[in-house]
């Protein structure tokens, strides 16, 4: 089982893909951080694939939780050479791809990094962030993204991991949140006021 830490104060089979939604600037981001150093702790895997923000200010805000050296903590970083800087190279702990719109550069950077955590260190756990699907959704459509996803969280299924995915629901229209829930086993609701809320499929 995996443990969702005290903000959510509950456990979820190997397997399991959520969806994190809520309206900006609720936490989604900090929580599902949160979710995966929980897990840091517990000596899983952890891989943030960020759309978002540069590897290395995930990594800044991962250390004030736990520490990533000497720990299975990566990050597949989709925004550094899309914002012109191409002189960086893959290394163990941040590979790049060339921008949010190249998903299936960030499927296999997520597979070399399951692989050289399992071949490496042995980690057969491990939890994936994805943040965030609003901006995969800016630069593709949805059935693309749709697709992607689908692969996606197949993956982390297969390996027993547990996925994490960031939404910002008040930029997308019912038709495309509906449609993407269909692929996840439960959704955490963060909320401007109150504490964030689980909903499993099973229940």
């Amino acid at each position: 089982m995996y443990d969702l830490g005290p903000d959510l104060g509950a456990e979820v089979e190997p397997g399991t893909n959520i969806l994190v939604t809520g309206p900006p600037l609720t936490g989604k981001r900090s929580l599902a951080l949160d979710i995966l150093a929980e897990g840091t702790r517990e000596g899983n895997g952890a891989i943030v694939v960020t759309t978002k923000d540069s590897a290395d200010r995930v990594l800044d805000d991962y250390a004030k939780r736990v520490p990533y050296e000497g720990n299975p903590v990566a990050v597949v970083d989709c925004v550094t050479r899309q914002q012109g800087v191409s002189d960086i190279r893959d290394d163990d702990r941040i590979k790049y791809t060339s921008s949010p719109v190249d998903m299936t550069g960030i499927g296999i950077k997520l597979s070399e990094f399951l692989q050289a955590f399992y071949q490496d260190q042995g980690i057969e756990r491990n939890r994936i962030m994805v943040h965030s699907l609003s901006t995969l959704l800016m630069y593709s459509n949805l059935q693309t993204v749709f697709r992607f996803l689908h692969v996606f969280t197949g993956r982390i299924q297969s390996v027993d991991g547990l996925g994490l995915f960031c939404i910002d629901s008040t930029a997308h229209d019912d038709r495309t949140m509906n449609t993407l829930k269909q692929l996840f086993d439960g959704i955490v609701t963060t909320h401007e006021d109150g504490e964030p809320t689980l909903r499993l499929a099973s229940d």
